[in-house]
């Protein structure tokens, strides 16, 4: 058995598994068929319950998770829709946590994905030598999660061909996925009470491969917009960042006068418009990795907190990657910007902008 602490990142039912067993223990509320805990518990295991010690673990709005859940709770599967970084596949991964005590049943999508690894594949040795049996069958997220009556998670599904997509319709509508190369009951596995799918697509991907009205049809639409409020995000990127310092090893917590600095550039970077504005997303998730780097330069080239001049140098990366206008857009935000903001950490960041590449 591995150690999960040597994990980079464990699944939730994992990371949580303390807080899921003390709600799990404590819940006397309905509970819709095949669910590990009642509507109720799953809302206060996102959401946080402070009088249970149950941590917030999803920062957006109340109504969103309830809408989600009562969703999963019926026959419709479940879009999360919104910018990269807007903790979709999050709240996806916490849904899945509580719901079926397992977040692990997930397809990633891609130009590459097929058909294959979302239903099921064959263990080819086996078919040569046996021909077509369970004993050769090699279930996929989709089957499984059928077979067992578990939430399937289907991450990135617009970055799918459509005729991938279109694969899921007969499983969302009919709730049966064949298998024609078996015969007699195993040809058919029927879908257990707390089977359904919760799928992520990313606004800036719309049109990449457009879902067809049909399938669409079979999802109820939930859009989780970005962290609307500076100290709420500003906080949630201070506790992440701690967190993962933290793992890295670097025993100094990040500086709070530099988060501030780091968190207010994103914001005021992704709120620019016209020709100002990055075409990379300025993400919550993305400003985390952001203050991550600049802990680890710190305390590995210093031994000492990251600094402005560390957030310059790491924003080259995240903010501009290869686009050379979005390099220029930065640098006309330290000139222009930055330097009219008061505060020492703010003048440290506009005499650090030399550090621009180019």
């Amino acid at each position: 058995m591995s150690d999960n602490n040597s994990l980079q990142r464990p699944p939730a039912e994992i990371r949580f598994a303390d807080e899921l067993a003390r709600l799990r223990a404590a819940d006397d509320g309905p509970r819709p068929p095949g669910w590990a805990m009642s509507l109720q518990a799953a809302r206060r295991f996102i959401v946080g319950d402070p009088a249970a010690d149950v941590t917030r673990k999803f920062v957006g709005d109340p109504s969103l998770v309830d809408r989600a859940l009562v969703t999963l709770a019926t026959s419709r599967g479940l879009m999360l829709v919104g910018e990269p970084g807007t903790a979709k596949s999050l709240l996806s991964e916490l849904i899945a946590a509580a719901v079926s005590g397992e977040s692990t049943l997930t397809i990633q999508g891609g130009a590459a994905t097929t058909e294959d690894q979302i239903k099921y594949s064959w263990n080819y040795a086996l078919l040569v030598s046996e021909g077509p049996s369970t004993r050769s069958l090699v279930p996929a997220p989709m089957l499984r999660g059928m077979a067992e009556g578990k939430l399937v998670r289907f991450e990135e599904i617009t970055r799918c061909p459509l005729e991938v997509q279109d694969s899921l319709l007969s499983l969302l509508s009919e709730r049966v996925l064949a298998i024609p190369e078996l015969t007699g009951p195993d040809s058919m596995v029927f879908a257990k009470a707390g089977f359904n799918v919760i799928a992520t697509a990313n606004t800036r991907d719309r049109g990449v491969n457009e879902m067809s009205a049909a399938l669409k049809r079979r999802f109820n639409f939930e859009t989780v917009f970005p962290i609307p409020d500076f100290q709420t995000e500003l906080s949630l990127v201070e506790q992440e960042a701690s967190k993962l310092l933290a793992q890295s090893g670097v025993e100094l917590p990040p500086r709070r006068d530099v988060l501030e600095v780091l968190v207010r550039t994103f914001r005021d970077l992704r709120d620019n418009n016209g020709s100002d504005r990055m075409s990379t997303v300025m993400s919550t998730a993305e400003a985390v990795s952001v203050a991550h780097a600049v802990g680890l330069r710190g305390w590995f080239l210093r031994g000492e907190e990251g600094n402005p001049a560390d957030v310059v140098e790491c924003l080259a990366g995240t903010a501009a990657k290869d686009n050379a206008d979005d390099l220029a857009r930065l640098r006309r935000y330290l000139e222009q910007q930055a330097v009219r903001r008061n505060g020492e950490q703010w003048q440290a960041l506009y005499q650090a902008r030399h550090l621009l590449p180019g």
